[in-house]
């Protein structure tokens, strides 16, 4: 039977004053008890060998505890028989503890029961601790309660332990009593009762939760990623261990501080030496940023062995730009059998080429159990294009529950044409959380135009804050004519950085916008609205339309060095209608010979309007034969007036020519 490890404590010998005492009660050590005060020297121990000898009863318990503590035994039975039969009690429960020690359990309780019974706080805790482990729970309950009740730290913790175990509410208040008393073990346990707590409460109060860097790439598309474009190496490694156990820093502002309670029990279990606490401390410091301070606990935990603080040490010191360091405690900590270091390692040397030092890292990983070592693996292969080995490691951790392997997976095998056998796998990983994958469902039922169940899933992506879904989202409320739900989606899509997203937003507020009529003579340029703003975000992530537009919107108040920025921008990116515009500003300033190669550029693009103008500037220019030529360009590509207009004037030409 575990008990958190904390040992029964054995020896009592009444008001006894160690030599290197502490006011705390330790949760390892023995805590002795003496009815009088002692110090450990041969001088005093002689001195009560001669009184013990004489028949002083105090001397012969106080001796006899001594000579147990050093682990003689043989020495110290004789005295402790003779004080528990003058009726010493510290010498009745220190002569159980000698019988415990030689393996005589049932008369070691019949002498802890005397003691008890007499009193003794300590031995009603070892009589408990006795009945407990050979399963009489109703008795040791009644012994535990005897010794915590009487203020026994030990014996409150044990109390606690066994509550607990039975998930009897009055658990948490006898660890709080042992934690009071300096129990560091009770402390820590306290702890972790107050934040899983504050974790519930945030959770039940709809608190806002952190999102997991999504590390599976979304299906390809137009607006989606492959798998093998988006590797992210680092997926195993980001799985922060300290993160993961102290997850929710909203609950500090639970109403009664439960999470700043807990963070207090974690110091005091801390500065006591448990690495698991200074461990817990540091997560939560880390979160709100006081990373020197979490690097301190880090620190501390990690030097008396516990891997997981190591490997959250590692990343603190990554994440200052200090690698090396890093590597050092990412290796200790994978030494010791986290997984998780050992994908950290895996991202390292994955990131600095050393392929096959990540394979062998990452392999370790999972054989630690981490099955983010496998999805990493398949990651790697991918990126190697050995497809085959990459499927079969995605495979692997996707039946381990992997989601975001499940969705890779799908990715393989719906790039590999299999799209019957990615669906499964895409439907697993959406419903086990991945975003991704809920997304690249609404993609597939969407290319089989059931545009209900694509938007489903885009819906429940989008809710998970997936930026590409909330777009579509967006699109199909605008189809729908739901402008007010499409304008939500969509500023979630352009916050989240959706380019098109941004534009599209942007025309929605255009569309509301009245018109502003001819700019006055002399008037001031008026202020950018808000649509225009979502124009230039979306202009410059290198959204070509939106490019256009913030240009004519220049161009409109007046700016004319912005509209041929923004102009130029869009057309040396491509667009038609960017040069075509670009064109037209330049022919205004009198460099027509500067606009006609942008007109040109637009025309072979298919730009009707622009090959319009060039016919009429090469028919200025005397040059009727190609004016002809680019009209008929224009009648070609249209739309209606300009084709109209282009067969008007490519007749005027014709005359002219056969004139």
């Amino acid at each position: 039977m575990e008990f958190m490890g904390d040992r029964a404590t054995l020896l009592e010998t009444g008001r006894f004053v160690q030599r290197h005492t502490t006011n705390a009660v330790s949760d390892t050590a023995d805590v002795v008890e003496t009815t009088i005060e002692y110090t450990d020297s041969a001088e005093t121990e002689a001195r009560h060998r001669r009184a013990a000898e004489n028949g002083d009863t105090a001397s012969m318990s106080v001796l006899g505890a001594l000579l147990l503590r050093r682990g003689d035994l043989d020495g110290a039975e004789p005295y402790l028989r003779g004080a528990t039969a003058e009726g010493d009690r510290a010498a009745a429960n220190n002569l159980g503890v000698l019988l415990h020690q030689r393996g005589y359990a049932e008369e070691a309780a019949g002498w802890w029961r005397i003691a008890a019974v007499a009193g003794s706080a300590a031995a009603a805790h070892a009589l408990g601790r006795h009945h407990r482990e050979r399963g009489d729970e109703p008795a040791a309950e009644y012994w535990l309660r005897q010794s915590a009740e009487q203020g026994h730290a030990l014996g409150a913790y044990a109390l606690a332990d066994l509550l607990e175990h039975r998930s009897d509410v009055g658990g948490e208040r006898w660890l709080r009593v042992a934690a009071e008393q300096g129990h560091r073990e009770a402390a820590y346990r306290l702890a972790r009762a107050l934040e899983k707590r504050a974790d519930q409460s945030a959770t039940a109060t709809d608190a806002p939760a952190r999102r997991r860097p999504r590390d599976a790439a979304a299906y390809e598309t137009g607006t989606g990623r492959s798998a093998r474009e988006a590797l992210a190496y680092e997926t195993g490694a980001r799985l922060r261990a300290a993160r993961d156990l102290a997850a929710a820093p909203e609950a500090a502002a639970e109403p009664g501080g439960t999470l700043a309670e807990a963070e207090q029990w974690y110091h005091q279990a801390a500065a006591r030496g448990h690495r698991r606490a200074a461990l817990h401390l540091g997560a939560i410091l880390e979160q709100r940023g006081e990373l020197k301070e979490a690097g301190r606990w880090y620190l501390t935990s990690a030097k008396d062995g516990e891997a997981k603080a190591a490997c959250a040490l590692g990343f603190l010191l990554r994440d200052a730009g200090d690698e090396e360091s890093a590597a050092v405690w990412w290796l200790r900590a994978a030494q010791e059998g986290d997984g998780n270091a050992a994908n950290a390692l895996g991202a390292l040397h994955a990131a600095r080429g050393e392929q096959q030092t990540a394979e062998r890292w990452y392999r370790a990983a999972m054989d630690a159990g981490d099955v983010n070592g496998a999805y990493n693996l398949g990651l790697l292969c991918a990126a190697q294009d050995r497809i085959p080995q990459a499927e079969q490691w995605y495979r692997r951790a996707a039946y381990a529950g992997h989601r975001e392997a499940a969705n890779a997976l799908a990715v393989l095998l719906l790039q590999a044409g299999d799209a019957k056998g990615a669906e499964p796998w895409f439907s697993k990983a959406a419903e086990a959380g991945s975003v991704d994958a809920a997304f690249n469902l609404g993609i597939i039922h969407a290319g089989r135009d059931d545009d209900r169940a694509a938007l489903r899933w885009y819906e429940r992506a989008a809710a998970a804050g997936h930026t590409e879904a909330a777009l579509q989202v967006g699109m199909a409320c605008l189809r729908d004519g739901d402008e007010q739900s499409a304008e939500r989606h969509l500023r979630c899509a352009a916050g989240g950085g959706s380019a098109e997203a941004a534009y599209r937003l942007g025309t929605v507020l255009d569309a509301r916008r009245p018109d502003p009529g001819p700019t006055a003579l002399g008037a001031p340029q008026a202020e950018k609205t808000e649509c225009e703003e979502w124009y230039e975000r979306a202009a410059q992530q290198g959204h070509r339309r939106a490019q256009v537009r913030v240009g004519m919107l220049a161009a409109g108040r007046g700016d004319i060095a912005d509209a041929a920025h923004w102009y130029r921008e869009a057309a040396e990116a491509g667009s038609r209608n960017g040069a075509f515009n670009l064109g037209l500003l330049l022919a205004r300033e009198g460099n027509e010979r500067e606009a006609a190669l942008w007109w040109t550029r637009a025309a072979h693009a298919g730009h009707g309007r622009a090959a319009l103008r060039l016919a009429l500037l090469a028919a200025r220019r005397g040059e009727l034969t190609e004016g002809r030529r680019w009209c008929a360009r224009a009648v070609e590509l249209g739309p209606a007036e300009v084709a109209e207009r282009a067969a008007r004037l490519s007749e005027a030409l014709h005359q002219e020519l056969t004139a």
